[in-house]
């Protein structure tokens, strides 16, 4: 089944080109079903790029998927045109009375940052708390998973020496758990971050479970007990070229990167990239939208949070 995205969206033409099943508003007004409704908060500087990455992966599902792009009311993109967040986006102060059966959080460049010193911390804790009393299942990638985990968990990560840049098997450590369900033993995702959570301090915490994890990484997948939190630690949207772009990035910048690991063919960047990822990228989006929002979700959004503790 479609997603269903804005008719003049940019990522409609790159979706269809790779034969991904996208529906414009004007064709789904003619189908008659109750889709389930996904906003993202796209944080990304990118934000083009990265509605493609998130768009292709939502698609992969039987579900029909009606996608609202969020954007945060006072905070200007440096790399985004303004006309294409103004066509596009809807700001979060104009939706906030709305319910939504499932939202993700995109990563954010604000590694070295501490979390208090974000000039839109104050609005993004205040969407953390909306998201669990208007949002079934939230899901959060790179930056916001350490940031959602230390606002409801008070977990503060540990900055590494060097960047954890590369491609990196990860091991599941609760087969049973639906999210990880039809998932090989080990599988590789790619991961672009300076900060790490120690695994003692997830223990802490019984409402944190750890899904897959490594040695190199830390914990990659986690969720608390109910599901409505998921915390992704990595980087499974990503194309194949992101890496080797932020590699690119980093050395005009002058940061002498180490060349991100597992990721070039022969670990040369000459040869190019391989793209290792994408089928578990898929299953985990898949798993996902099917057992942690369309299972879990009211029929009537206005009954989402109903009973939840916060």
């Amino acid at each position: 089944m479609p997603i269903k995205v804005v008719d003049q969206l940019p990522a409609v033409e790159a979706l269809s080109a790779e034969n991904v099943f996208v529906i414009t508003e004007s064709r789904a007004r003619m189908q008659d079903i109750r889709p389930l409704r996904i906003a993202i908060l796209n944080l990304m500087p990118n934000k083009v790029a990265t509605e493609i990455q998130l768009l292709r992966l939502l698609a992969n599902s039987p579900l029909q998927v009606d996608v609202e792009l969020i954007r945060l009311d006072n905070h200007v993109s440096k790399h985004t045109p303004e006309s294409h967040l103004n066509c596009f986006y809807r700001y979060f102060s104009d939706v906030q009375q709305q319910n939504y059966d499932g939202l993700i959080i995109t990563g954010a460049p604000l590694g070295l940052v501490d979390y208090e010193d974000v000039s839109y911390w104050p609005q993004l804790s205040e969407i953390l708390a909306w998201a669990d009393r208007h949002v079934t299942s939230t899901l959060f990638l790179c930056w916001a998973a350490h940031a959602a985990l230390y606002y409801y968990y008070g977990l503060q990560r540990e900055i590494r020496g060097d960047k954890l840049s590369g491609v990196y098997w990860q091991k599941v450590v609760q087969p049973l758990c639906p999210l990880v369900r039809g998932f090989d033993d080990s599988f590789l995702v790619p991961h672009s971050r300076y900060a790490q959570v120690p695994k003692q301090k997830y223990q802490q915490h019984a409402d944190i479970h750890v899904l897959a994890e490594a040695d190199v990484t830390g914990a990659y997948l986690l969720q608390n007990s109910s599901g409505s939190r998921i915390f992704v630690t990595g980087h499974p949207e990503y194309d194949l070229t992101t890496l080797n772009d932020e590699y690119i990035r980093d050395v005009a910048a002058g940061l002498n990167p180490k060349v991100p690991e597992n990721y070039f063919r022969d670990n040369d960047p000459a040869k190019g990239p391989m793209k290792l990822w994408q089928s578990h990228a898929f299953l985990l989006f898949s798993n996902w939208l099917n057992y942690y929002v369309y299972q879990a979700t009211p029929f009537d959004l206005s009954r989402v949070g109903e009973g939840r503790n916060a």
